[in-house]
């Protein structure tokens, strides 16, 4: 292995250092508790002066609510429950608002259907609006009666289901909000009416609240908090909101037409997709990240959208609602525009590489091979063998230039040595050589930094991918989407912060140290055997098992290829290449930049410049 090449692997490893530092939450930036120390001081005199008269629990009510909704019917907290082969969603009539969202084909980290609403916060989907004697009102406490007398509903034989909750205000004046589920869609189609509003509502706005954003279900909070996110999609673009500091809160208002706007957890989300456009609407969002007692985090998220509608005398409008997976299949069935969701990493703005590689070739792939095998760890070993074959070409390359350049390693060090006083001449003298024997100093590591763009996408498919969530492989892998812990430290390392190691990890670390022992024959390298082995131990300890899985049997593969090649392969020679024949890249180079070389001569000889 050539001095560039080792260079390489340093590179590409200080890169994905880098890469996880930036794009890892820190423990250690998790805020303290602030005491508010600002005091005022009044005399006890003045204190004795101040009287306020109590007001009866009627005239507060009439205070906050003004005069349109302080006799309006508070909620009764009746819930009803709605069940199709997908999910169950249970409505709460105070409000009329999501409860709970069960989803049946999903299991969190503890067992039990996953669950997608934050209950301890009543639920969620309000409407407010200003009144015409300016109060603000939230539609949250009051009652929406049910339109029907089932407390459970199955949706069982028919495709769909509709059903309304109605809020009245008085006699003339009422809100309706009318739900559809479909049997098999994980959306909920939202109608709104509003009738006799016209002398209630001031101006024509109203606004549709999402206030608690979506519960994380995964065990490492700390993991779920780094995709939790708002995304949001307008005029053919994917836009993101996310809260990356501590207990501070974050805003952002965005005006005219949006397609959609999804809050996501790591595998799943709640989207809100507008199906009357407003050009004056106001998509307004709210965030912060917040620190758990318990050492976990967590991320929460608001979406207010805000919209005018022409005459509240009687004015509809609607939503559908997407509860379910960040699935590619699934997304691109309900909302082609929505597998933008699908998160499959970025690096230094290669997305529009490292994209369409994870979506067009390697998911598919994936999928495929899972239609015909079950077992996803098995699925994985057969993908590493496939992408073997596929970048054998350039594996075998790599190798060639490799061994070339350590042949020509003795005739170099002559013209060094020959030619150490003239470092241009040195220089010279060494791209002849390589023009001679046709050799690119770069052929070793160019092949290897190709491979960067496959491995980044393949970090961010096996990271974030539904499809791994807890799937099992064999042995002590349970769950293909986390790493494979086999001993529990009673202290983390420094610098890396690990106190848990990976078993497939420590095996990928043994692999690379055969490959480093049979590649390597430099003495001035020989460090490298044991270097590069441990730092990427280090490195791969904390990814998902799915993609260590991988690159432990790539690896295997490869060290089955380095031995055959060393075995059954023709030695390489070294051998003057035809000058004549077709020049390569390297050769033409070469040319053009001693042409330049004795032109430049030619005019320091005639004395211009």
């Amino acid at each position: 292995m050539d001095r560039n090449t080792v260079l390489a692997f340093i590179l590409i490893g200080l890169v994905l250092m880098i890469w996880l530092w930036i794009n890892t939450p820190d423990p250690s930036k998790m805020p303290g508790k602030h005491q508010d120390t600002t005091q005022v001081t009044l005399s006890k005199k003045e204190v004795e002066n101040i009287t306020i008269p109590p007001k009866t629990q009627s005239e507060e009510k009439t205070d906050t609510l003004g005069i349109y909704f302080s006799k309006v019917e508070t909620g009764k907290n009746q819930i009803i429950t709605f069940e199709t082969p997908l999910y169950k969603i249970e409505l709460n009539s105070t409000g009329g608002k999501f409860y709970r969202v069960f989803l049946k084909n999903y299991k969190e980290w503890y067992g039990g259907q996953v669950q997608l609403i934050n209950t301890k916060y009543g639920g969620d989907l309000n409407l407010s609006f200003v009144t015409k004697d300016g109060k603000l009102i939230n539609t949250s406490p009051f009652e929406f009666k049910p339109e029907f007398s089932e407390n459970y509903l199955n949706l069982t034989e028919s495709d769909s289901l509709v059903k309304s909750f109605v809020l009245k205000i008085n006699d003339t004046a009422l809100i309706r909000k009318k739900f559809t589920f479909y049997k098999n869609k994980y959306f909920v189609k939202v109608d709104l009416e509003f009738k006799g509003m016209d002398n209630i509502i001031s101006g024509n706005r109203y606004s549709l609240d999402w206030e608690n954003g979506i519960r994380f279900v995964e065990k490492n909070s700390f993991d779920e908090a780094s995709f939790a996110k708002v995304d949001y999609y307008a005029a053919d673009e994917l836009f993101n909101f996310d809260a990356t500091s501590f207990n501070e809160k974050i805003e952002k208002k965005i005006s005219g037409i949006f397609d959609w706007v999804a809050i996501r957890n790591k595998y799943f989300a709640i989207s809100i997709l507008p199906l009357q456009k407003d050009p004056d609407g106001m998509l307004e969002l709210k965030g912060e990240k917040r620190a758990l007692n318990n050492g976990g985090v967590i991320d929460k998220y608001s979406i207010s959208i805000s919209k005018n509608l022409p005459n509240f005398k009687y004015a509809s409008d609607a939503f559908n609602f997407y509860f379910g997976p960040i699935e590619y299949n699934t997304l691109k069935e309900h909302n082609p525009t929505m597998t933008s969701i699908v998160d499959f990493g970025s690096f230094l703005g290669l997305t529009f590489i490292i994209r369409p590689i994870a979506e067009y070739i390697m998911l598919p792939l994936l999928k495929f091979l899972h239609s015909v095998i079950p077992n996803y760890g098995i699925v994985i070993i057969i993908f590493s063998l496939i992408i073997k074959i596929v970048l054998h070409p350039l594996t075998k390359q790599s190798m060639n230039s490799m061994k070339k350049m350590q042949l020509l390693q003795p005739m170099m060090n002559e013209i060094r040595e020959k030619y150490k006083d003239d470092p241009q001449k040195m220089n010279q003298e060494v791209m002849k050589l390589y023009q001679t024997y046709g050799i690119n100093p770069a052929g070793g590591c160019l092949p290897i930094l190709l491979q960067m763009p496959i491995l980044i996408a393949l970090y961010g498919l096996f990271r974030a991918t539904i499809e791994l969530r807890q799937q099992p492989f064999a042995f002590w892998i349970n769950d293909l989407s986390i790493p494979d812990t086999i001993l529990h430290l009673p202290f983390r390392l420094p610098i890396f912060a690990i106190n848990e190691i990976s078993g497939l990890a420590l095996l990928l670390g043994i692999t690379m140290f055969i490959q480093q022992k049979m590649t390597i024959t430099d003495p001035r390298q020989k460090a490298m055997i044991y270097m590069m082995p441990v730092l990427f131990v280090l490195l791969f300890n904390s990814f998902p098992s799915g993609l260590n899985l991988y690159y432990f049997m790539f690896n295997l593969f490869s060290i089955a290829q380095q031995y055959y090649i060393n075995k059954f392969s023709k030695p390489i020679e070294l051998k003057p290449v035809d000058r004549k024949a077709k020049k390569g890249f390297m050769q033409r180079l070469m040319e053009q930049a001693e042409e330049n070389a004795k032109e430049r001569r030619k005019r320091m000889a005639k004395g211009k410049f």
